[in-house]
């Protein structure tokens, strides 16, 4: 029979709707990314959400509305070894609800609305180790057989409000199993306790949520069914919860029977007459450690105190702890009890004073805690008491949370304890110092002043001997150098969370281990920064303004390079503050470029750069003759500057006079004399073998001729040197230069000549040529032109010249001597007048 198509549409839609239903509970849990964990906590659930993953190994499903769990709930979760099914509203669990969680090994069904115990549910878990059924409604606290096949249960809490009866044979299921720990929660004033009930428990700890207001008679029963059990940690759980105790009967005589090594009384009703049998009993039994924990303590106006206080307690640790009336302490008039105490802690008893004769009494004490109090600087040190030989032992003294504002007064107050080594004053009011000058016990090496409002003038009251200390959060602007040069046993210091603006270089700390600065204002390290302190293992300096700039970078990529000093916040929270386009950015992403930071590679660019372009200079000079020609650029330079000092000359007839000799005379006809005369304008130039008048003497066309020259140029060469007659055309260029000055002397070396190998009729020219400047027939093509252009500067400009000189109007016809020759011939004079009498005589002949 086919289904009516209506039907089949919704039903398919009734199919979408559940299957999105599923799907949206499902959503509202966090599942982890492995898929083994999900917490639905507090999502207002109804039932169990399906839709989460098969592979869960922990499932939290607390603080919902599920009224029941049923068969198929967890049946997919086959993996399941922790289920959290607290604060809900379950009063019905099905038999085989947990069937296929057999790996199951924490199950919690605590504050729920269980009308029984589900043993049957709890079959399949045989490997269960921790159960909390407590704060339910079944009425009985039985534990049927089931409970026997257990047997790797560690923790068991049962029992809630509804429980009227504890039977004797309530627990003989779990006999057999040993527990680590086993609480009862029952009704308030519970009616009936019968014997033997806790005999059968076997456990190392156990916590009773039990009132005995009206049935105090039960108290002494179960302290007697607890004798001989592994017993090591009993606590009581408002064992008086509206009505205090007044009644003489001893309630816990039966605690000297017990193993048991710790007894914690947490909340409940305590007056002086509860709190001494207690104590009578404790100082008679096992009991090491003993602790009142949020009780509400009350004098009786009808209580008499013994005359005797309690003188025989001996207690590992006294605890006692949020209790809102400090008249406990002194329960008895008397701090007895205080005696044989080793570790004591008064934690939030809102004392505000400690009264002399209290301190005498701690004699034993080796740590005492009174931390969360109201203690003040007048409170706690009384001038009229007697503070000489007290607390003997004490080694750690806490007083953190506080009212204190003087450390010197806490100075004062415990300079004589002798073993003194821990003090800790955090979170109290220590600032400003009205004397500076403090005596400390010489013991004390560890001191906290954590959360206070210092400056920089505390440390002028700190103990010198510390290895720790401990600043963090005071308020803090700026260290004080001289103390840290004093305190060289100092090995761990901690100044978190101040208002520190810089790091000084000149830090001196020798054996400083640890260092934590960060939360502070400052916002440059450098490499020099930690370099007094040479056994600096461990920084914590991130959450600071930090500049990104080269030091930073520096100090980081040193230290994490040696790996000696280790940053135990790098580098989460290290980022930049300064410049700005960095705000924000994580140190460890600032890199800058190498050119930036390192200046051994920058000199090593630089010295590379330019020893490149003076290599390419060179090539380049050696290429191109370039210092050649330099060279003659500034020496044509120096004698137009020279010849623009100079004075007008007289007419000349020729341009220049060429003093040669015979076997150089090619090179000048074709060469010299060539380039001169072909020039525009050109030249007009005299060689005697061509200009020398025919018929007079050569000494006086040597004469002549060269006193109608404007310049006179020597060729000199190996064959000058052997010519006679150059020489005394040379020497007659001498007697012209005496009063003319030596600017119209040109010497053009034709060839190398050695100076020192002239003949001594020479000295004068080889003087000259070895300081002198002149100038250099180059052999190669490429020079030659430039020689051309420096012979042309120093000649001057080609202009007309008289041919006649004798018929020259010197106003008219003066040559434009505007030029000079170089300045090396025009540095010197060459004098003559030394010349032998030999270089003098002329011989007429020619030869």
């Amino acid at each position: 029979m086919e289904m009516p198509p209506l039907t089949a549409l919704w039903l398919a839609l009734l199919m979408v709707i559940v299957g999105l239903e599923e799907q949206s509970e499902a959503s509202l849990c966090y599942i982890t990314k492995d898929k083994f964990k999900a917490s639905c906590q507090g999502k207002s659930l109804f039932s169990v959400p399906q839709g989460l993953p098969i592979t869960l190994q922990l499932l939290d499903l607390s603080y919902n509305k599920i009224r029941e769990i049923t068969s198929g709930d967890f049946s997919s979760f086959t993996q399941l070894k922790g289920l959290d099914l607290s604060y809900n509203n379950i009063a019905f669990i099905a038999n085989d609800s947990f069937s296929s969680n057999v790996l199951l090994e924490q199950l919690n069904l605590f504050n729920n609305s269980l009308g029984a115990i589900p043993s049957q549910a709890l079959k399949p878990l045989k490997r269960l180790r921790e159960l909390f059924i407590s704060n339910n409604l079944y009425p009985r606290s039985t534990l049927d057989g089931v409970f026997s096949t257990l047997k790797k249960l560690e923790v068991l809490s049962m029992g809630g409000p509804a429980i009227q009866t504890v039977g004797s044979q309530d627990f003989l299921s779990i006999k057999e199993i040993s527990l680590k720990q086993f609480a009862l929660k029952t009704a308030f004033n519970l009616p009936e306790y019968q014997t033997g009930a806790f005999s059968q428990l076997n456990t190392t700890v156990l916590w009773c949520d039990i009132s005995l207001d009206k049935n105090t008679k039960a108290l002494p029963l179960m302290l007697q069914d607890l004798r001989g059990k592994p017993l090591r940690y009993l606590r009581f759980r408002k064992l008086f919860e509206f009505t205090y105790y007044m009644d003489t009967t001893d309630l816990f005589s039966g605690l000297a029977e017990l193993e048991t090594e710790e007894l914690v009384f947490y909340r409940g009703k305590f007056n002086e007459n509860l709190l001494r049998l207690v104590l009578l009993n404790v100082q008679k039994s096992r009991i090491q450690d003993l602790s009142f924990i949020a009780i509400d303590f009350a004098r009786s106006p009808e209580w008499k105190p013994p005359e005797a206080g309690i003188a025989n307690l001996t207690l590992r640790h006294l605890v006692l702890q949020d209790i809102n009336n400090p008249d406990i302490l002194r329960f008895d008039w008397t701090f007895t009890w205080f005696a044989g105490v080793t570790y004591l802690s008064i934690l939030n008893v809102n004392f505000n004073v400690v009264p002399c004769d209290a301190w005498g009494e701690m004699r034993n004490v080796v740590a005492l805690n009174v931390s969360r109090n109201r203690l003040r600087n007048g409170y706690i040190y009384n001038q009229a008491c007697l503070y000489q030989d007290i607390l003997p032992k004490l080694e750690d003294f806490n007083m953190t949370r506080n009212e204190l504002t003087s450390l010197k007064t806490v100075a004062t107050l415990t300079s004589s304890w002798a073993r003194l080594s821990k003090l800790d004053l955090s979170h109290n009011l220590i600032g400003d110092l009205d004397e500076f000058s403090c005596t400390w016990t010489p013991s004390l090496v560890w001191l906290g002043l954590a959360y206070n409002a210092v400056t920089v003038e505390i440390f002028k009251c700190l103990p010198t001997r510390l290895h720790f200390l401990d600043m963090s959060d005071s308020g803090l602007e700026r260290l004080d150098m001289g103390y840290f040069e004093l305190a060289v046993d100092l090995q761990e210091l901690r100044l978190s969370g101040n208002k520190i603006k810089f790091i000084p270089t000149e830090w001196k700390c020798p054996n400083l281990r640890i260092l934590h600065v960060d939360g502070n204002s400052f916002g440059a390290i450098s490499k020099g920064s930690f370099g007094n302190m040479p056994r600096l293992a461990y920084l914590q300096a991130g959450n600071n303004p930090y500049h990104c700039v080269c030091d930073l970078y520096g100090f980081l990529q040193e230290t994490l390079r040696d790996g000696k000093l280790k940053l135990l916040d790098w580098p989460n929270e290290w980022t930049c503050y300064h410049p700005e386009p960095l705000l924000d950015t994580s140190v460890a992403a600032y890199a800058p470029r190498v050119t930036e930071c390192d200046v051994t590679v920058v000199v090593a660019i630089a010295v590379s750069i330019t020893a490149t372009v003076v290599i390419v200079c060179m090539v380049l000079c050696w290429k191109f003759d370039v210092p050649w020609y330099l060279k003659a650029t500034f020496r044509i330079v120096r004698s137009k500057y020279r010849a623009s000092h100079s004075q007008p000359s007289k007419p000349f007839a020729y341009h220049a006079f060429i003093s040669y000799s015979c076997s150089d005379a090619e090179w000048v006809r074709h060469e010299l004399l060539q380039r001169l005369e072909a020039s525009t304008p050109p030249y007009r130039v005299c060689i005697h073998e061509r200009d020398f008048t025919p018929g007079r003497w050569i000494i006086d066309n040597i004469i002549e001729n060269i006193e109608n020259s404007r310049k006179i140029i020597f060729v000199l060469s190996r064959n000058f040197v052997d010519s006679e007659w150059c020489n005394y055309e040379l020497y007659f260029a001498h007697q012209r230069a005496v009063g003319l000055g030596f600017e119209d002397v040109v010497l053009v070396l034709k060839e190398p000549i050695d100076p020192q190998g002239l003949p001594n009729k020479f000295c004068k020219l080889r003087k000259m040529l070895s300081t002198k400047t002149y100038l250099e027939w180059p052999l190669e093509p490429s020079r030659q032109p430039f020689f051309w252009l420096q012979l042309k500067s120093v000649l001057g400009k080609a202009e007309m010249v008289n041919v006649n000189p004798n018929n020259v109007d010197p106003n008219n016809a003066v040559l434009d001597d505007t030029e000079t020759v170089l300045d090396g011939v025009t540095d010197s004079t060459l004098v003559l007048n030394d010349l032998s009498e030999e270089n003098v005589t002329v011989d007429t002949q020619v030869s």
